[in-house]
């Protein structure tokens, strides 16, 4: 079983590999437009975020079984294609969901408390106490969009501060239980403080919080995308900033984050984000920790070994 890798990867992968008898052949520095040529007499793929594959991408494909997405998201990746050639899709969801859920609580702690704007005026010798003063997050309502490994993260420690937590996960309602509680869209809408997506970048959640998703909240709400930055419509999110609407917003993902591609639409939504005091931007690392590192690529291999078994 021989295998392709075109990005970089934690080096624990390749004996992880060997113990199952995969070999790997590593290629991080492979440019995207040689990969159809040599995907050629290959069993596996694993891929990260390098480029997009397409059904342009696996043409030359003759033996590919497999390709391994190492981390969550595989909107990289069109699924429809692979499934016309019979390949299978994996992904390592389950291994960096601590990660996530980790990071978006720290996140929410950021905003609720003041952290990163108090931070940047006392390195420029302003000492702002009663302006500063936050807010506690036990016994608030948390809405979660999106009930898979990272949603299900997050609550498990949102547990531990007496947070009443509700949960709408369109596509698998059947992943909601304990601690959340599953209800309608309309619920949270209605009822939450704290608003966190977990949902996947696919077709149909393209802008899924647009201008008429933040009117529908019947009080000011926290809120917190660790997903995708496509599922949001970023200028309308600025609208509901500017209204009050959204209290405050803490944001691992853009529409765009290719900062240096940014058009004209997106860099006015941009300027207004990174200079409002109530914003927390951070680079896409909420699943990047050095232990996430290591988990994704033993998912990735124990569902390779369970694929190979079949």
């Amino acid at each position: 079983m021989l295998v392709l890798i075109i990005d970089e990867m934690h080096p624990s992968i390749f004996p992880m590999l060997e113990q199952i008898g995969v070999k790997a052949d590593y290629r991080p520095t492979i440019k995207p437009v040689e990969v159809c040529e040599a995907l050629a007499g290959f069993d596996g793929l694993i891929v990260r975020s390098k480029m997009r594959i397409t059904a342009e991408t696996i043409k030359h494909a003759d033996k590919l079984k497999f390709i391994a997405r190492a981390g969550a998201g595989v909107d990289n990746i069109d699924a429809k294609a692979l499934e016309e050639r019979g390949i299978a899709l994996l992904s390592a969801n389950e291994g960096n969901s601590q990660a996530v859920g980790e990071f978006t609580l720290g996140l929410l702690l950021s905003l609720t408390r003041n952290i990163v704007r108090s931070d940047h005026e006392v390195r420029n010798k302003v000492w702002l106490r009663e302006e500063n003063r936050g807010e506690e997050i036990g016994g608030k309502t948390v809405g979660i969009f999106g009930y898979g490994n990272m949603g299900q993260s997050f609550a498990s420690l949102l547990q531990s501060f007496g947070c009443r937590i509700l949960a709408y996960d369109k596509f698998a309602p059947e992943k909601v239980s304990v601690p959340a509680e599953q209800v309608p869209m309309e619920v949270i809408q209605a009822e939450a403080d704290v608003v966190s997506f977990h949902i996947p970048y696919i077709p149909e959640n393209y802008n899924f919080a647009d201008y008429a998703f933040f009117s529908g909240f019947k009080k000011p709400v926290w809120f917190l995308n660790t997903s995708r930055g496509e599922v949001v419509d970023q200028d309308a999110l600025v609208e509901h900033l500017k209204k009050g609407t959204i209290k405050g917003a803490a944001l691992d993902v853009l529409e765009n984050e290719k900062l240096h591609t940014l058009t004209e639409k997106q860099l006015a939504s941009y300027n207004y984000l990174v200079q409002a005091p109530n914003v927390v931007l951070t680079p896409h690392i909420g699943g990047w920790t050095h232990e996430s590192y290591i988990k994704i690529n033993e998912v990735l291999t124990a569902k390779i070994k369970a694929l190979l078994q079949l």
